[in-house]
């Protein structure tokens, strides 16, 4: 931790060199049973606009719509790329239509349209196990046609066959602000692509939000390993 609390100050040393980039759910807000409901705290609210005020740039990075993920998160002064990336490549929009027809014919109770992409979730099922043989063949139709499948926490997403993650919004972003310097927060599989885009920067803070059902590998890829989104809070007054 002597490691990750010197690289938090290296970054704050020169606020506007730098930019904080952050995952929604799981990171700013706390999970909870329906993702419609999730809420980034008003102390966390308040926090980004005074890190905005501050930072080169605040943005977030979500899997949901980006403007989804502004609703959620509360403070629209901030950036927002959604879709895991999608939403900054053109090649997705293509793909809107027949990923819209895909589910048409698919029947799950907790499915979330993105129009660029979709979550299925299975938070609280009864039987976890039935609902996941269920999925299963969901996602081998999915990619019958195409799409790639992923499981994170308690979800499979269905996404276009396209380069396009979090790391590659977290480089544009980066690079069309010359910005060398940066810190990510993130909770589930899809922020270690994030972790990776910091690669080579002058001064790189991964944070993971880590929980039960988090995968093992972010924390093992962290820089500071944070235990809920109350942790990351407390973090980010640090800078």
């Amino acid at each position: 931790m002597v490691g990750g609390i010197d690289l938090l100050a290296r970054l704050a040393e020169e606020p506007p060199r730098a930019a904080i980039l952050l995952d929604v759910d799981g990171a700013l807000a706390p999970i909870v049973p329906r993702p419609e409901d999730a809420r980034v705290p008003p102390e966390t609210q308040q926090e980004l606009r005074r890190l905005h005020a501050r930072y080169a740039l605040v943005a977030c990075i979500s899997g949901r719509a980006g403007e989804d993920a502004e609703r959620v998160a509360g403070v629209p002064e901030l950036v927002y790329v959604g879709n895991h990336g999608l939403e900054l490549e053109p090649e997705a929009e293509a793909w809107a239509t027949r990923l819209g027809s895909l589910l048409a014919e698919t029947r799950w109770p907790r499915t979330e349209d993105k129009r660029l992409s979709a979550a299925l979730h299975f938070r609280d099922v009864e039987d976890e196990a039935a609902a996941r043989a269920t999925l299963d063949e969901i996602a081998a139709a999915a990619r019958a046609q195409g799409f790639l499948t992923r499981y994170g926490r308690k979800v499979l997403e269905i996404l276009p066959p396209l380069e396009a993650d979090k790391g590659t919004a977290v480089r544009r972003l980066l690079t069309d602000r010359d910005l060398r310097r940066a810190l990510y927060a993130g909770d589930d599989t899809t922020d270690i692509d994030a972790f990776l885009a910091l690669d080579g920067l002058e001064v790189a803070v991964r944070v993971a939000v880590a929980s039960p059902e988090g995968p093992a590998e972010l924390r093992e890829a962290a820089d500071i390993v944070v235990d809920s989104p109350a942790g990351l809070l407390a973090l980010l007054r640090e800078l």
